[in-house]
């Protein structure tokens, strides 16, 4: 084994680890009480998220303390390292709004990003007990259910996108941030079933076979995206920014352009954002 590969690996377990704690601290604040807070910028921030956050930012520091760390609510607040070829994206609790408005669709999101693609990712939702991993490098994909209240680590089942189905894809969208420009894109293939769902959940819904096609025309960040992105793509989906280009990191104030997801549909090509 490469020493790439076996850093890779330790890495890998690692960001499990660390989202499976924060997401059992996210648990805890959803299912007691937490106050709401506006940034700068107007949208949510709870104690939920700096909590988990801390708690992320502790293991990636003890597994990696060479590799920087861009995490939401550090950014918030203004702390920003400076950044090479490799460094992790930390999304503590994406979904606010459904974390708030007591949805289950909230997600803890890490990635580890170099190149500016992807390379390491995990989703965890904690509460739907759901977790997803991938590893691009190796081309693999696992989804385990991961329950906060149990001390036990759940059987790691592979996963994979699926062929299309002759009667039409199953397309999922935002629940809180679909817009009229999606509705126009999903009007250029055939749709047999739309599915609306909060977070990163999105990718992973693709990743594991229960959709075919998820496209964002909206505004997101790059820790809203690199996690399921790399569950997809490690379970042989594909991201695609405008003009058919891979959606990229490290972009100017970590904004992402537009984009479409895919299992094994080639999809429309989207025009310039």
């Amino acid at each position: 084994m490469s020493t790439q590969k076996a850093e890779d690996n330790t890495i890998s377990e690692a960001i499990v680890a660390a989202a499976i704690e924060a997401g059992k601290v996210v648990h805890d604040f959803y299912r007691g009480s937490f106050d709401v807070q506006r940034k700068t910028d107007a949208s949510p921030v709870t104690d939920a998220d700096k909590a988990a956050e801390a708690v992320i930012l502790r293991r990636l520091r003890e597994v990696a303390p060479h590799i920087p760390v861009i995490a939401e609510e550090e950014i918030a607040a203004g702390r920003m390292p400076p950044i090479g070829c490799e460094f992790f994206l930390v999304d503590p609790l994406d979904g606010t709004k459904e974390f708030i408005q007591k949805r289950g669709d909230f997600t803890v999101n890490i990635a580890l990003i170099r190149d500016r693609s992807p390379v390491l990712g995990v989703v965890y939702a904690p509460a739907k007990s759901s977790l997803f991993a991938g590893d691009v490098t190796s081309h693999s994909a696992f989804r385990s259910d991961e329950n906060t209240d149990s001390a036990k680590h759940a059987p790691r089942r592979p996963i994979r996108v699926r062929p299309v189905s002759a009667s039409g894809v199953i397309a999922v969208s935002s629940r809180s941030h679909s817009t009229p420009e999606t509705d126009v894109y999903l009007g250029q293939v055939k749709v047999a079933d739309r599915v609306s769902v909060g977070s990163s959940l999105k990718f992973c819904l693709v990743a594991t076979g229960e959709a075919d096609l998820y496209p964002r025309l909206g505004p997101t960040m790059e820790w809203d995206t690199a996690a399921g992105h790399a569950v997809l793509v490690a379970a042989g989906g594909s991201v695609w920014a405008p003009r058919g280009m891979p959606l990229l990191y490290a972009k100017p104030e970590f904004r992402n352009t537009y984009f479409i997801a895919t299992g094994t549909l080639k999809a429309p090509v989207l025009a310039a954002a």
